[in-house]
């Protein structure tokens, strides 16, 4: 039934050796003829077919004999580290075999003969059954490669798999990271606009938060998004600060039509948009300038340093949520500069081209 069952075949042997079978059979049982009578050399034809037969028939009971102990042998030994003793045993049962089969064989077709009254013998023939077994296990040493070949490229798949569940998973941390932090801050202003301004403004606020939320989940699942949705994310993040801070806070946008389609992280220019507005003055003596602007082929984000006197405690994810996020995705990082007057973020403009293989299928 193994033979004729493709699956199992493959399963067992690492390929389809149908052909493989009938091929090698008849190379093998033409190379054993010619070195035990040389059958096309001394007789004619018809007799020569006959006495190749005989050598057919020993070598296709070497042949599924050995094959069948090579499938029990796998089944048993299914493991790499079981391997060096699986094929010591196997190659100890192919020399077995041969001279077993040849020995039986020979004794069977000395009895038929007899029964038809001519005289035969069988001599066992070390000197002719060492290179037969030699064919033998260079032939079956093919069915090893083969099967070896098999197991290697379905353990780097699964490898590559449970990889790609991993990054995932911590791709998903990441995010769930980021969630939170957002919702901290932005709680934190709508107490500040509660206090200070009446009831429709903080309704605005909560309208405007539902909205930013409503992107957040549409795009939570993704790795990478394009920089125009991004954009539209960060705009409606900026009204709601805007709530708060009115002309204080100045956003400078200078992105041409050409960089829209481009992608970057979710939330990441968000991110540094909202750690620039905790981490900072911003008030009527002191506007918050924020220049969003393209240098080369990396979105750069800028502001001036303007420390507040009495630091919030920071959580300390958004910068290095996005850092983790890129290095996960991308062999492109962020640079993060910090010069006298000046905090400069460059995020880079990936394509989906520019995902790492392990996770390039990780995009919902």
């Amino acid at each position: 039934m193994m033979l004729l069952n493709k699956e199992r075949r493959i399963n067992y042997l690492g390929f389809n050796d149908f052909w493989f079978t009938v091929v090698g059979v008849i190379i093998i049982s033409f190379i054993t003829d010619y070195l035990f009578s040389k059958s096309f050399v001394r007789y004619p034809f018809g007799i020569a077919v006959m006495s190749w037969s005989v050598s057919l028939f020993f070598t296709i009971c070497d042949w599924f004999i050995i094959r069948s102990v090579l499938i029990f042998l796998r089944k048993k030994y299914p493991d790499f580290q079981d391997d060096i003793k699986r094929i010591i045993i196997f190659f100890l049962s192919i020399i077995l075999t041969v001279i077993a089969v040849d020995y039986v064989g020979g004794y069977l077709i000395v009895k038929i003969f007899n029964l038809f009254g001519e005289s035969a013998n069988h001599e066992l023939k070390i000197r002719i059954l060492l290179p037969v077994t030699l064919i033998t296990i260079m032939t079956m040493a093919i069915y090893e490669a083969v099967y070896y070949y098999a197991r290697l490229k379905k353990s780097i798949r699964e490898e590559e798999q449970s990889k790609q569940i991993i990054i995932q998973a911590k791709l998903d941390t990441l995010r769930n990271q980021a969630r939170p932090h957002f919702l901290f801050n932005s709680l934190n202003t709508l107490r500040d606009i509660i206090d200070q301004d009446d009831k429709e403004d903080a309704k605005a606020f909560v309208d405007n938060l539902a909205n930013v939320y409503r992107f957040i989940l549409e795009s939570g699942n993704t790795n990478l998004i394009s920089l125009q949705k991004e954009l539209k994310f960060v705009k409606a993040y900026v009204h709601i600060q805007k709530e708060r801070f009115g002309e204080n806070l100045r956003i400078e946008w200078s992105i041409p039509e050409s960089k829209l389609e481009s992608m970057i992280v979710p939330m990441s220019l968000q991110l540094l948009i909202e750690n620039a507005i905790k981490h900072n003055v911003v008030s009527k003596a002191k506007p918050l300038i924020i220049k969003v602007e393209i240098d080369n082929n990396n979105l750069m984000v800028s502001n001036q340093i303007q420390v507040k006197s009495t630091q919030i405690p920071s959580t300390k994810i958004g910068l290095k949520n996005i850092e983790k996020r890129y290095a996960l995705i991308s062999h492109k990082l962020p640079i993060v500069k910090k010069e006298e007057n000046h905090f400069i973020v460059f995020l880079p403009l990936l394509r989906l081209s520019d995902q790492k293989k392990n996770y390039a299928n990780t995009n919902n």
